[in-house]
């Protein structure tokens, strides 16, 4: 059963990953009709929305995309800066949707970005502390330090369980905007689903792995019990 719980979690993050790899791939030979750059779409959808101060900028590294809300710009990568693809540009879209989300209080990326400093620090020393328990307990059936893990591991799934619903409500705005503003023609809009679709799905398995992580520990604690 560990053999196969460790294929599991390895292997569901591992194939979404290649599969936004490979869809973002396929769809980035389809160029948009109209001829439109990604960054120049991004400038349309966030200057419709009064977001005339939101930066574009250039950054390195392939599907590294994302808005800093500090610097309150949207960075897209070398896959979408510059380029005409329908994959390129709803990439730069759904970026465009946290930025409408933070404007608007989006109650998920309020609570997302509230937590962020804490699942940080849960982030890097969870397994530490877990460890540290199994350990402590071994020896003196103490298992106050196997709790510290799991509840710095909770935050981490918290975290995991707020950013969902963020993504995907970016991604439907993104589709939204890009018919309603008539950027893509129609027969584009479905392949720009497609490459958010399968961006989507890393954040899914990444909520399902960890679940699945949180509920081995908790069962590896009631048998020590």
């Amino acid at each position: 059963m560990d053999i196969l719980f460790y294929i599991v979690i390895i292997t569901l993050p591992l194939l979404a990953s290649l599969n936004v790899k490979m869809t973002f791939k396929k769809y980035s030979t389809v160029e948009n009709s109209r001829g439109l750059r990604a960054e120049d779409v991004a400038r349309r959808i966030l200057d419709a929305n009064g977001l005339y101060d939101t930066k574009i900028e250039h950054v390195g590294g392939n599907l590294t995309d994302h808005y800093d809300p500090t610097e309150n710009v949207v960075r897209l990568s070398d896959a979408t800066y510059g380029k005409t693809s329908v994959a390129a540009i709803g990439v730069a879209a759904h970026e465009c949707g946290h930025v409408c989300q933070h404007a608007e209080n989006y109650t998920p990326i309020v609570i997302r970005s509230k937590i962020v400093p804490a699942v940080s620090i849960c982030s890097k020393f969870w397994y530490f502390a877990f460890l540290i328990g199994v350990l402590v307990f071994n020896y003196a059936r103490s298992p106050f330090m196997i709790y510290v893990g799991i509840a710095m591991f909770s935050a981490v799934v918290l975290f995991q369980l707020v950013t969902l619903p963020t993504e995907l409500n970016a991604s439907g705005r993104a589709l939204k905007t890009l018919e309603t503003e008539s950027i893509l023609e129609a027969d584009e809009i479905a392949p720009a689903k497609k490459v958010l679709t399968a961006a989507a799905m890393t954040y899914v398995t990444a909520l399902v792995t960890s679940i699945l992580q949180l509920l081995r520990m908790l069962a590896m604690v009631n048998r020590r019990r």
